[in-house]
């Protein structure tokens, strides 16, 4: 496709302050140097998932929440709102009459490769959202960012169990950011951010860090 001005596509939503720090030693009262988003609802097949709202705040202690990291290969899901969202999907992959296989640690919903038909946008299964602080603004998850070949011919569901208590309800790893484009403005406080870049039939290694078109 011919060189296309990405800045044009982007969807902005508020960096929130978490006013406790989440590094592992830190100083009492020092805010958390991590970006924080407001995901309100979590969407798979176009329908909400039940996910308890408390889970998605941040509260006094710094905990809850969705925060965005670079370390973190996939994303990582409190227990209760994993389970919400991979029974949605499971359902969903029901209905297209495709059967799960055994899993492959560390993912817990595993299906055969040679069932799923792909497209231009990875894998064919339902699409996860994540609506952020309004319900206009939502963070589509298609299956190039939510699936993962976890062995040859296994393709599961690329999020993770983060257990019962983590500091952070929600955090998007690496896999889940991978094709779209992410600009941290810090002046004006808020995260831009595109669709899957495969929509436009392009991706991140195509960039062009030059700044000229």
């Amino acid at each position: 496709m011919p060189d296309y001005d990405l800045s044009q596509s982007f969807i902005y939503t508020p960096l929130i302050i978490n006013n406790v720090s989440t590094a592992n030693s830190y100083v009492k009262g020092e805010r958390s140097v991590e970006h924080f988003i407001q995901v309100k609802h979590i969407k798979v097949n176009w329908d909400v998932v039940p996910v308890k709202a408390s889970l998605l705040e941040i509260d006094r202690e710094g905990r809850g929440g969705t925060k965005i990291s670079t370390v973190a290969p996939y994303t990582v899901m409190e227990s209760s709102i994993y389970k919400a969202v991979a029974d949605a999907f499971a359902a969903g992959m029901s209905k297209d009459k495709v059967k799960s296989v055994a899993p492959v640690a560390p993912f817990k919903l595993c299906y055969n490769a040679a069932d799923i038909v792909s497209s231009g946008t990875g894998p064919s299964v339902p699409p996860i959202d994540l609506v952020l602080h309004n319900h206009h603004v939502v963070w589509r998850i298609y299956g190039a960012n939510s699936m993962v070949e976890a062995k040859k011919g296994v393709l599961c569901l690329g999020f993770v169990d983060g257990g019962a208590k983590p500091r952070t309800s929600i955090v998007i790893g690496g896999h889940q950011i991978e094709d779209h484009l992410l600009q941290f403005d810090l002046r004006r406080k808020r995260l831009g951010f595109t669709s899957s870049l495969l929509l436009k039939r392009t991706s991140c290694a195509k960039f062009n860090f030059t700044g000229k078109l």
